[in-house]
């Protein structure tokens, strides 16, 4: 499977067609999914049938949209119209009517992408890995005895191992750069208000929807396809001007201000993810940013992150039974707890700790175009447990919920390896509403330090299966 972008080049020029490409990613998805567990629902028939409409409009010369024939996923916290959407929980109905997309979905299917079907998740994604009572462990592609990372753990998984080009995921803690760090592929959690949201998550304004993709240019593509305005969201803010592909055509970080922070000031992080990031953020200053040492120079703000996070884990397991209570996650139940324990007064003091760090970036902002900090402060661990040394996920995640906080575009790319063959992420942070900055930082790197090349151990030797035939994995 090639990127987005490849994808549409041979379209055009008639190299390839979009039933064939839609065919390798279900193939793929028969190989590997046994091992990586990245899907929870896959629709062959319904996938090949509008790969089959796309190859038509190909063959006219008459596609429409900007995605037109591409193999995408979507994450299953997303409404997606035809199909269930479980959030990985028991206590969801399948049977219901399920006759409405989120607004994310919508723009996918305004553009005629081929939507293959769903990706696992944390139970109501409440985690930064992704296991859950109803389909079990997702697998790191690049060693399968460890953990992808989540909650978009799926999404990340579909990207790595070419079962798709770009997958949808959300972010309101790190669950789009997480994954995409541990498992080797770009990700971005874009401004908030960016691409609208509905419903509501219960997480608030934290949770942000973003892609996962292979490439730079096909994140640009995506961020085109779902952005703008959505009367479902009042929060959505307009479509940029000027279009995210373009901001990525010819990248430059020559004059740039960039600031590198190691640890934020109090992270602990890895010898080997350490070697990687620096030597990844040297590159930008052979690129001829001017690069410094800075903190931005907040506290860890992890409590106020919890009664925000925890709350909203109350508020999405506020309608369950006692009996549905009992079978959830045991981490979700216990945080749910914790969130139902805080009042109105502790939500607002952890909103006012939010609005100053939130301060604070914008200052820092001034000073500097943006910030770079390691994506993850580990590799990947093993699979299936919270976290590799007991407490909460947000105790190996320091690098990423500040940047839901203050609702900052946050990417994450890949910058290296460590001796285990893991990958390591490199994280480029940007003011509110500079998303092309970020994406065009991440674009030079790219190029002049491409990952492209290298793809997981597991995706070696897949041959072609018979496509999964629309049913849950």
């Amino acid at each position: 499977m090639t990127s987005a972008t490849g994808l549409l080049a041979d379209y055009r020029a008639g190299r390839l067609s979009p039933v064939a490409a839609t065919r390798d990613a279900l193939a793929r998805i028969d190989e590997l999914n046994g091992t990586l567990n990245g899907f929870c629902l896959v629709d062959a028939d319904r996938a090949l049938a509008d790969a089959a409409e796309s190859a038509e409009r190909w063959r006219r010369g008459e596609p429409r949209g900007l995605l037109d024939g591409v193999p995408v996923s979507v994450k299953d916290l997303l409404l997606t119209r035809g199909w269930p959407t479980l959030r990985g929980s028991r206590t969801i109905d399948p049977g219901q009517r399920w006759d409405v997309d989120a607004p994310s979905v919508a723009r996918l299917r305004e553009h005629h992408a081929v939507i293959i079907g769903k990706t696992t998740t944390p139970e109501l994604g409440w985690k930064g890995v992704t296991d859950n009572p109803l389909t079990g462990v997702t697998r790191n592609p690049w060693d399968p005895a460890m953990t992808s990372g989540g909650s978009s753990g799926g999404a990340a998984v579909a990207v790595a191992a070419g079962m798709g080009t770009i997958s949808l995921g959300t972010d309101g803690g790190g669950s789009v750069r997480i994954p995409a760090s541990f498992s080797g592929v770009f990700g971005i959690k874009p401004t908030y208000g960016l691409v609208p949201v509905f419903p509501a998550s219960p997480f608030g304004t934290l949770s942000h929807v973003g892609p996962l993709t292979w490439t730079v240019a096909d994140a640009a593509l995506a961020l085109d396809v779902l952005s703008g305005v959505d009367g479902r969201d009042w929060s959505a803010g307009p479509r940029p001007a000027e279009s995210f592909a373009a901001a990525v055509a010819a990248p430059s970080v020559a004059g740039m201000r960039i600031a590198f922070s190691p640890t934020l000031g109090y992270v602990s992080v890895d010898p080997e993810v350490a070697a990687s990031v620096a030597s990844a953020v040297q590159t930008f200053a052979e690129l001829g940013a001017v690069v410094s040492m800075a903190d931005p120079g907040f506290a860890n703000p992890v409590e106020a992150f919890h009664v925000l996070w925890f709350s909203g884990a109350a508020a999405s397991t506020a309608s369950l039974s006692e009996g549905q209570l009992a079978g959830l996650d045991p981490g979700l139940r216990e945080v749910r707890e914790q969130g139902a324990r805080f009042s109105a007064l502790d939500y607002l003091a952890a909103t006012a700790t939010r609005a100053a760090v939130g301060r604070t970036m914008g200052e820092f902002h001034e000073r500097y175009d943006l910030l770079v900090t390691p994506t993850m402060p580990i590799p990947a661990f093993a699979a299936g447990v919270e976290s590799p040394a007991g407490g909460r996920w947000t105790g190996w995640t320091p690098f990423t919920y500040p940047f839901n906080m203050t609702q900052q575009p946050a990417a994450t790319l890949p910058c290296g390896f460590t001796s285990a063959g893991l990958p390591v992420g490199l994280q480029v942070v940007g003011p509110r509403h500079a998303d092309a900055r970020v994406l065009a930082a991440c674009a030079a790197f790219e190029q002049a330090r491409p990952w492209q090349a290298t793809r997981p151990p597991v995706v070696t030797g897949v041959t072609s299966g018979s496509p999964t035939r629309g049913k849950l994995l």
